[in-house]
């Protein structure tokens, strides 16, 4: 799993995949992608977060979660952070908090389902 990283990767392009429900950025040596869902409420579930080995520790998961993020922000979605790795990239980024269910979803405290 890639560490948050405050600077991520410059100069990449995300795809937004909505047929497959996930931000995506394809590289030649693989496919990195964050996986999301909605619930019936209309929440955003961030799921699941991959990057190919050779790209790890590179800034790239920080850009998949910052892309989701900002997706949710500017229509008003409530997130629910699933992934490890988003949860550890909201404790580093705490201008994202407003996007948590009153607190509930907070990353420093216990997710509920």
């Amino acid at each position: 799993m890639d560490q948050p990283d405050s600077h991520p990767a410059e100069g990449i392009q995300v795809e937004h995949n909505t047929a497959a429900h996930r931000f995506e950025i394809r590289f030649s040596e693989g496919l990195a992608f964050l996986k999301y869902h909605y619930d019936r409420a209309g929440g955003l579930h961030l799921d699941h977060t991959e990057v190919p080995p050779a790209r790890q520790h590179h800034g790239v998961a920080a850009l998949l979660a910052k892309t989701a993020l900002d997706f949710a922000k500017d229509r008003g979605l409530t997130v629910v952070p699933r992934c490890p790795y988003v949860v550890a990239y909201l404790k580093e980024h705490p201008e994202f908090d407003s996007l948590l269910q009153d607190g509930r979803d907070h990353p420093t405290g216990a997710i509920q389902e």
